[in-house]
């Protein structure tokens, strides 16, 4: 194991920040082994403690875990200016590279191989997720409270159609409450160190919410000042400033509302436009939430005015990563100084316990929603009092994305591919199918 000074300096750190978002493939587990096989065990800058301790608190706050480790390791190294560089590098590779993309998509999605391609991706997300959900409840599901809480979570949201943020704020009240009793039925185990003595950091903490939340607001201000409440780019910008502080759970969790809104709701793109986002989003280096971009762009380029078609959708993904991401910077500078007292906070740890609990239900709810719409080119509603529930519609199967999909479960569970060739084989399998 190479070591090397545990202080780097600013450009040393800037150097590996860049190597780490150049490369940081594979979703949030691969991106974590990735920083902790350069940070950790090559260069010995911070240690295996800190770094499984940062890990933890970050599964506390919303949005993705990867990126806000790699700001904590940034800020532990070089304080907020470490921070910033580390976090931004962790993101900036993946953005330019999905913008790259979503401008492709745009002006090739009506052309026939361009089509055909991504009728594989489709088919080979809906494996993706399904791969997720059973590693995420695998890890997740250890008791029957928390078993409980998936199947609930995924009720309320497939049957009764409540919003993302109530289950998940429900999940969390039911967790705080549980652990006050009986942390045991949470899996929660007692704290193994006394906690901190030294005063609370309240005034700093306050501080950077405060200046954060002002920079966080300042495009959308902006937007709302020059083009109004009923552009597209204010409705982008609110919606998904909204989603950043219920992104609790990783990129999967959230997607399923996310999709529901921006194809229900708003009507931006499609169920299989998304799909094919998420495709995208897989093959790139950075978060896997960095497929709101794609959503993004996809709003700006269909309702331009005043501006042209490409650049509404640059305005709008950018305003899109801006709002998902400058979040995550504040609640590590933030919160940072209060991570030696999380192991003592047993009610917030039962609140997450149980929040981690509920998003495998959502993610069920993801799969299942996908599953309608990319195998199946029409659905219908059926009410039962109440309640009214999508069906998809028999004769409207896509027997090609049913045979490719196959084809990318057997290649994902059975010969343990990464989602990269998996993506690959299944795109050359959309090309042969729509040729047949």
């Amino acid at each position: 194991m190479q070591t090397s000074s545990p202080s780097p300096s600013f450009d040393e750190l800037v150097r590996v920040s860049a190597r780490i978002g150049c490369l940081s493939f594979g979703g949030p587990a691969g991106q974590i082994a990735l920083m902790h096989r350069e940070i950790v065990e090559e260069r010995g800058w911070v240690s295996e403690e800190q770094f499984l301790h940062a890990l933890n608190f970050c599964h506390f706050l919303p949005g993705p875990e990867a990126q806000q480790l790699a700001t904590w390791i940034g800020w532990k190294l070089h304080g907020t200016k470490g921070g910033l560089a580390m976090g931004l590098l962790f993101v900036i590779p993946g953005a330019l590279v999905i913008l790259g993309l979503s401008v492709l998509y745009g002006f090739a999605a009506n052309v026939g191989w361009f089509e055909a391609l991504f009728l594989g991706f489709k088919a080979a997300v809906l494996a993706i997720v399904a791969q997720a959900l059973l590693r995420i409840a695998g890890r997740a599901l250890q008791t029957s409270l928390k078993k409980a809480l998936a199947v609930t979570a995924f009720i309320a949201l497939a049957v009764f159609s409540l919003p993302f943020p109530l289950v998940v704020l429900g999940a969390g009240l039911m967790g705080m409450a549980a652990a006050a009793v009986k942390p045991e039925l949470l899996g929660i185990a007692p704290a193994k160190a006394a906690p901190p003595t030294t005063p609370r950091p309240w005034a700093a903490t306050l501080r950077v919410i405060i200046v954060g939340a002002a920079i966080w607001a300042a495009p959308l201000a902006l937007v709302l000042g020059l083009l109004g409440p009923d552009h597209v780019l204010w409705k982008v910008g609110l919606f998904f400033s909204k989603l950043a502080v219920v992104t609790f759970g990783g990129a999967y969790a959230v997607l399923s509302y996310m999709a529901q809104q921006a194809v229900q709701g708003f009507g931006w793109l499609s169920a299989g436009e998304m799909a094919d986002g998420l495709g995208l989003a897989e093959t790139t280096p950075g978060p896997l939430i960095m497929v709101t971009q794609f959503v993004g762009y996809i709003a700006g380029l269909r309702a331009p005015d005043p501006f042209t078609p490409l650049m509404a959708g640059i305005l709008a993904a950018a305003l899109t990563t801006w709002v998902t991401f400058v979040p995550c910077f504040v609640w590590i500078f933030a919160f940072a100084p209060w991570i030696e007292r999380l192991d003592n906070a047993r009610k917030l740890k039962g609140g997450l316990a149980a929040v981690t609990a509920a998003i495998v239900g959502v993610i069920a709810n993801l799969t299942l929603w996908f599953a309608i719409h990319v195998l199946f080119r029409a659905t219908t509603q059926a009410s039962f009092g109440p309640l009214a529930m999508e069906f998809p519609v028999p004769a409207s199967v896509d027997w090609r994305v049913g045979v490719i999909a196959a084809m990318a479960g057997l290649l994902i569970f059975r010969f343990k591919l990464g989602i990269a060739p998996v993506l690959g084989l299944c795109a050359a399998a959309g090309l042969v199918a729509s040729a047949l």
